[in-house]
């Protein structure tokens, strides 16, 4: 094994490739290991920082100062930024590049939006998943899906280009103290009399007797998860969940090397206030419980929140946008666990003969039962 990557040359602010001490090529970051690892020579060379799983100590940033703007100098750092005009990712740009393609939907990009100052992360989770991995869970999940052609699986399968990308997420931690009023609803029943054809009947009606309440509830909150960019529809990024959060390294851009990294667009205010409302859904639950009885009315809640703060952090995600039969399709892919989540192809053919064969089964019933 070659010498500790530290002796390797820095990458230039806002980039991350390395080179190889061996020949000269560029580094890429091993998946599912702490290394840097050169395609061209096959030289291979430690990151000295990697902690191990679950041993990293992230910190966090207090949440009035960023959102006042007062955060120090080193917790901020400049990038060079292209913006999809198709699907609205920012994505980074590395070394000399002026144009790239989106990996999110194919779209090439060729417009440079000059640099960007952003928040550092704090924290980045590496990729476990090489590609070939995350092809096959792909492939796996176009295979299990009813109704989906199978040509758009084979076409995933032989060896069709995915891109990794770090997608950008806000994680927040709060306490909070909610006081509140409200009802709560216990269940009893009453018998009636009722008149049917075949004479009087009785049955028990359920009734609700609601009594005024009030209490408090407390609940500190941990790593509340919120995406921060636009390119992935909510229902893929809550597909990709969870993630395992105690995975997470201290940001270095060693882990970057030969990924794509996806600024931020969702700013940190707009994040915090997602975050909250997250928050505050939780805190309805312990209200319910708190309240008891069969049925309960929140009249009113006054959530109080202190000792915020945040991270921003980068999740490893593998994207494929394939277009198949004159249909464009796009897919990703959790780089941690493999959980996919993609555009739903339909095979017209398929459907076709499933519903000739329904009718044909139902034609022969109907025989069978007229005889």
């Amino acid at each position: 094994m070659g010498r500790s990557a530290a002796a390797a040359p820095a990458a230039p602010r806002g980039e991350s490739h390395y080179h190889c001490e061996s020949c000269g090529a560029d580094l890429r970051f091993a998946p599912g290991q702490t290394r840097l690892v050169c395609d061209h020579c096959g030289h291979v060379q430690d990151i000295p920082s990697a902690t191990g799983r679950g041993e990293a100590r992230l910190r966090e940033l207090p949440l009035d100062d960023a959102l006042t703007r007062e955060l120090p100098a080193q917790e901020m750092e400049e990038h060079r930024t292209v913006s999809c005009p198709n699907c609205g990712a920012s994505i980074e740009l590395q070394n000399g590049e002026h144009a790239t393609e989106c990996p999110f939907c194919a779209t090439p990009v060729v417009v440079d939006t000059g640099t960007t100052r952003l928040i550092k992360p704090q924290g980045v989770l590496p990729f476990q998943l090489t590609e070939d991995q995350a092809r096959a869970a792909l492939s796996k999940w176009l295979g299990s899906l009813w109704f989906a052609p199978n040509g758009l699986s084979q076409y995933a399968r032989k060896g069709r280009r995915m891109t990794g990308i770090y997608a950008p997420f806000w994680t927040f931690d709060a306490a909070t103290r909610t006081r509140y009023s409200g009802q709560r609803g216990d269940a009893y029943y009453v018998t009636r009399t009722v008149q049917t054809d075949k004479g009087p009947r009785t049955e028990q009606v359920r009734r609700i007797r609601w009594t005024p309440v009030s209490g408090q509830v407390a609940r500190d909150f941990d790593d509340v998860v919120i995406y921060a960019a636009r390119s992935l529809p909510p229902d893929y990024v809550q597909a990709l969940r969870p993630w395992d959060l105690t995975a997470l390294e201290p940001y270095r851009r060693d882990y970057l090397a030969g990924f794509t990294a996806e600024g931020y667009t969702v700013q940190l205010q707009e994040g915090h206030h997602a975050a909250q409302a997250e928050m505050i859904r939780v805190i309805q639950t312990d209200i319910r419980r708190d309240i008891g009885g069969d049925e309960q009315r929140i009249g009113a809640m006054d959530p109080q929140f202190s000792a915020e703060t945040f991270k921003h952090i980068l999740l490893p995600i593998w994207t494929a946008a394939y277009k198949f039969r004159g249909r464009s399709y796009r897919f990703v892919v959790n780089a941690q666990t493999g959980r996919v989540r993609g555009d739903r192809p339909w095979s017209a053919w398929k459907i076709a003969l499933a519903v000739l064969a329904a009718v044909i089964v139902g034609g022969t019933l109907f025989y069978l039962k007229s005889r």
